[in-house]
């Protein structure tokens, strides 16, 4: 199964996401203080049937990642989703 994290931010410095599978909620949290820790928790999370994870950061999905480079490479796809995101808005406006 291939889950959606949906990260979005809160404040100034806190984030918050949640898990979908297929539209559905399966868990979530708020407060988080980084991307990258809202992709760690949602990454904890998970259960063995989850192979895979979207990344959607403020509703921009950035990519589709196997659960071992999420483990990995957290820092790394943070940065990228925020990069995506940034760089989708910026065409936006």
């Amino acid at each position: 199964m291939i889950v959606r994290f949906h990260i979005d931010p809160m404040e100034q410095t806190l984030y918050e996401y949640s898990v979908t599978y297929e539209g559905e909620s399966l868990y979530a949290d708020v407060g988080l203080g980084s991307i990258e820790e809202c992709i760690v928790a949602a990454t904890e999370g998970l259960d063995q049937e989850a192979v895979a994870a979207e990344i959607a950061y403020k509703g921009v999905i950035s990519g589709t990642y196997a659960l071992a480079s999420l483990a990995l490479m957290s820092a790394q796809i943070a940065d990228h989703a925020l990069q995506t995101t940034l760089a989708i808005e910026e065409v936006s406006d």
